[in-house]
């Protein structure tokens, strides 16, 4: 293993990206005025904003973090005189799909390269179902989708593979059917949707794996308080982890239990991580995380375990390129549709480097400890994930390593290279 300097001190983690994107989309259809505080101001969130502007909506800026918006109400929506552009922005364009879905107009939403590379069947298919008209790409399948909605009707739906982004699609234009929707989750996933459409009114009901949303006429306007991202956290938290010695504060961190599973694999490959001054913020639990560095140990990671951390898969692949032995991901082929195919992008990065590593359909495996190459120059794909997980790698082993296309990682955590920066040894 390479020569590491342990490092210390306090990173302060952006709003959360997901409930970022819900909370300027909810409350677009709120009747009256919301707040939004910690609000990712980040580019992918913005494209939300932009959508719900697009919408007829007020959203206004009184601070990059704190959000005001006006909602015209879930049936006073505005036809959008020109196409919404959701940039690299999955969330923007399957969610909204869901609430386009349910409105009498027509919508086109286009993205950026990578997102027009990524797949849309999935969230197209059950919106069809329920009464919706989408056309996309290569036989129904990718973006741009031009979406003529309206007159709706309830369904259960049975969701072949777990995703948060699919599901609350479905639960919004829920909202809209003539009879309740229910979805089937293989897997449970995150659950800010449920959580943030109960507070304005909405009746939700969990049973078991199904989620149940009954027709609604409004949502009640509120005031939103944005936890910090666990998903940014986790690159700080592999890092600090991934080197004996180090201490790293990250305040007030987002603990829903659906988004903890990073935690709990590195406590399991033996790093410290204590929660403090555990609170609720928002409806959503939330605590201060210090993490101390140990000598890691290789685990696996189970497909139970992927809908709890799948955006932190390609941070985990780090640390388990410092551990001690053979770590397994599986179950985890919903990584092959991200941003970039991020279980090949994560391999091929981690192979040019000198890590021992492979790809299975659904995963990949990793033997460490190993020892990083220098002088390798990385691809990030435009994957913003996978960029800053190549940072964090540079940072434990104190070898240079060349990325390319670090700017998208300003798509959900711009100040990651100045708090990167900020930690000392």
């Amino acid at each position: 293993m390479n020569q590491r300097i342990s490092i210390a001190g306090t990173v302060t983690v952006p709003g959360d990206k997901s409930i970022s994107h819900r909370a300027v989309m909810f409350a677009g259809l709120a009747d009256g005025a919301s707040r939004i505080r910690g609000f990712l101001h980040a580019e992918d969130t913005l494209r939300s904003a932009a959508m719900m502007r697009a919408l007829g909506a007020s959203v206004d800026f009184v601070s990059p973090t704190d959000v005001k918006v006006v909602g015209q109400g879930m049936r006073n929506l505005s036809e959008p005189a020109d196409v919404i552009d959701a940039g690299n922005s999955g969330t923007t364009i399957r969610i909204g799909a869901g609430l386009l879905a349910a409105q009498p107009f027509l919508t086109i939403v286009t993205g950026d390269p990578y997102l027009r590379r990524r797949p849309m069947g999935r969230v197209i298919k059950p919106l069809a179902s329920m009464g919706a008209t989408i056309v996309a790409r290569a036989g129904g399948s990718l973006p741009p989708l031009c979406i003529r909605g309206g007159n709706l009707k309830g369904i259960r739906y049975e969701m072949p593979v777990a995703s948060a982004q699919v599901k609350s699609a479905l639960l919004l234009a829920g909202l809209y059917a003539d009879s309740p929707v229910t979805v089937v989750e293989p897997m449970l996933s995150r659950d800010h949707t449920e959580r943030m459409l109960t507070a304005m009114g909405a009746r939700i009901v969990r049973d078991g794996r199904s989620v149940t949303v009954h027709p609604a006429t409004t949502l009640s306007a509120s005031d939103f308080s944005v936890p910090a991202d666990i998903s940014s956290a986790a690159f700080f938290l592999v890092l600090a982890a991934c080197v004996p010695g180090s201490c790293v504060r990250l305040p007030c961190i987002g603990m829903n239990p659906f988004r903890t599973g990073v935690v709990d694999v590195l406590r399991r490959m033996g790093a410290t991580i204590d929660e403090e001054n555990a609170r609720d913020e928002g409806g959503e639990p939330v605590s201060d995380l210090v993490v101390r560095g140990a000598a890691l140990r290789a685990t696996d990671i189970v497909p139970e375990e992927i809908p709890g951390l799948v955006d932190e898969v390609p941070a985990l692949c780090i640390a388990a390129a410092f551990a001690e032995g053979r770590t397994e991901i599986r179950g985890a082929q919903e990584l092959r549709v991200k941003e970039s195919d991020r279980i090949r992008s994560m391999a091929d990065a981690l192979t040019a480097l000198g890590v021992r590593c492979g790809e299975y359909p659904d995963g990949m495996w990793i033997e460490g400890p190993s020892r990083i190459a220098a002088g390798v120059r990385c691809d990030s794909r435009g994957d913003h994930r996978v960029a800053m997980s190549l940072a964090i790698l540079s940072v434990a082993s104190g070898i240079g390593i060349g990325i390319s296309d670090t700017a998208c990682i300003d798509t959900s955590f711009p100040t990651f290279h100045a708090q990167l920066a900020g930690l000392r040894p």
